[in-house]
Formats: structure tokens, C-alpha cells, sequence
């Protein structure tokens, strides 16, 4: 596909671009570009903090809470990151949809490349952490689920950066969706809490976050939950993401002629 080609051909200006956001986001400060990676790491340790130890209602199962939670809120974390940075982005680089000869497609993949780098500090963290505790990650399943975290915000941000140019007000109503998925997908609640209700709870474990939230906790538990051969979630994952992608394409490819006059 065209968008696909245009990726390929411009790898290295993403890469390039990516991080210069990453440090731009940051310009000004006297920690400029640590501050990407203190501030998630808090937010993770005072989760940990206040349900495990506070609270002491950790729904961890058979496993420490610190090794089941880490790994479900890192994959959130770059999940919501990404969606919500690259969904605005084509406004943020409005200098560049200008120009008519930048591909204006790779945009949103460069906010996809600076939400990544901090994403991919908290999978270490995860990985470390885990280690410590005597969990190591399956790196089979680590490689899969990277290139379906990014097959799946690929398809969702083709759709919301295409909507977000258009409609400014989408922004905000797309942060109030990520918060509300956010308690909706089993991060700091566990699945096996909806085992009485199957109906609810097959939803639930269909949805393609709580499929990856859950996936990555699986690359460290054992459990077999990613690759299954007869794994309903994986096919409708799958299906889930092509389905979004080929229409979030068709919307971008249609409303991009009318970005720069908007902008």
C-alpha cells in the first residue's frame, strides 16, 4: 500500500524526526529530555506504592503484584502515549503539511517514534524488575507484541490524527476515551474478577488493549495466552486491526488534500 511504501522510503526521516520531538518536548529544562523517562517511572512506582502496599488490594493471582502490574501498565502507558500524541500531531507540524513535497502520511509515525523511546524504557523496567523477582520475559512473545502494539496504534492514529486536523474539539474527546478505557481494560484490575459474568467477560477479553495489556503479562508469567493456535482474541485482534486500518486509511487518503487549508 501507499502509506507503507511512504514508510519504508522515509525510515530514516521518522527516526531522525522522532527524536528531535522527543527532546523538543522537553527544550528549556534543565533535565530536558530525562524528565520523558522520571515522569512515567513515578507514576508507575506510586501505583505500585498505593495498591500493593497501601491499599493492599493487588488482584495479582499467583504471581507478586509488582510482576503482574509493571508489565500491563507499561503496555498502557505506550498504548495511550502514542495515540494521543500522534492523533494531534499533523497540528503540531503544521509548518511542515505546508510544504508539498513532505509525505505529510509519516507524521503521525514520528509522534509514534518519540512516544516509543519512553515506551520502550518502561518495557525494560518491566523486563528488570521481573527479573529480580525470578520472572524472565519470553522474547518470542515480546517481538510479537511489539509489531502488534504498533500494527494496532498504526490503524487507530491514521484515523484520529485525519479527524483531530479536521475537528480540534476530537482532541479532547479522545482523551476523555482513553481514560475511560483505561479503567475499562484490566490494568489495575484483574480479568478473573468478570469470570461470573461470560458474557462481560469475553468482551472484555476480546478487547484488542486488554488483549496486549494481558499479552505482555503473559511474556513474563508463562502463561499461554499469545501465539495459541485456537486463540479467539488473537483472531479477533487481528481482524480488528485490519478492519480499522484499511478504513483509517481510506479517511486519511480522503481528507488529506484538505489539511493545509485547515491549518
Amino acid at each position: 500500500m501507499d502509506f507503507i511504501k511512504t514508510l519504508i522510503k522515509n525510515r530514516r526521516l521518522v527516526v531522525q524526526l522522532g527524536k528531535n520531538d522527543f527532546k523538543n518536548r522537553f527544550a528549556g529544562t534543565s533535565l530536558g529530555a530525562l524528565w520523558g523517562f522520571v515522569s512515567p517511572f513515578v507514576f508507575m512506582l506510586t501505583y505500585v506504592i498505593v495498591f500493593q502496599y497501601i491499599l493492599k488490594t493487588g488482584s495479582a493471582g499467583n504471581y507478586p503484584y509488582v510482576v503482574w502490574f509493571l508489565p500491563g501498565m507499561s503496555m498502557w502507558m505506550l498504548i495511550n502515549d502514542s495515540i494521543l500524541n500522534a492523533s494531534g500531531s499533523i497540528r503540531n507540524y503544521s509548518y511542515l503539511v505546508k510544504k508539498v513535497v513532505f509525505p505529510v502520511d509519516i507524521i503521525p509515525v514520528i509522534s509514534l517514534t518519540s512516544a516509543g523511546i519512553v515506551g520502550m524504557f518502561l518495557f525494560l523496567i518491566s523486563i528488570v524488575v521481573c527479573a529480580i523477582y525470578g520472572y524472565f520475559i519470553n522474547i518470542l512473545k515480546l517481538i510479537y507484541l511489539v509489531i502488534a502494539v504498533y500494527a494496532l496504534i498504526i490503524a487507530i492514529t491514521r484515523f484520529t490524527s485525519a479527524v483531530c486536523t479536521l475537528v480540534p474539539d476530537f482532541v479532547q474527546l479522545l482523551g476523555v476515551v482513553m481514560q475511560l478505557l483505561f479503567w475499562f481494560t484490566p490494568i489495575i484490575w484483574n480479568i478473573s474478577m468478570l469470570e461470573d459474568h461470560h458474557i462481560l467477560y469475553n468482551i472484555v477479553n476480546c478487547m484488542p488493549f486488554t488483549y496486549l495489556v494481558n499479552g505482555f503479562r503473559s511474556a513474563f508469567t508463562g502463561e499461554a495466552h499469545i501465539l495459541a493456535l485456537n486463540g479467539i482474541p488473537t483472531i479477533v485482534f487481528w481482524v480488528f486491526v485490519i478492519i480499522v486500518f484499511l478504513w483509517s486509511n481510506y479517511v486519511f487518503k480522503k481528507n488529506k488534500k484538505d489539511f493545509a487549508d485547515v491549518l
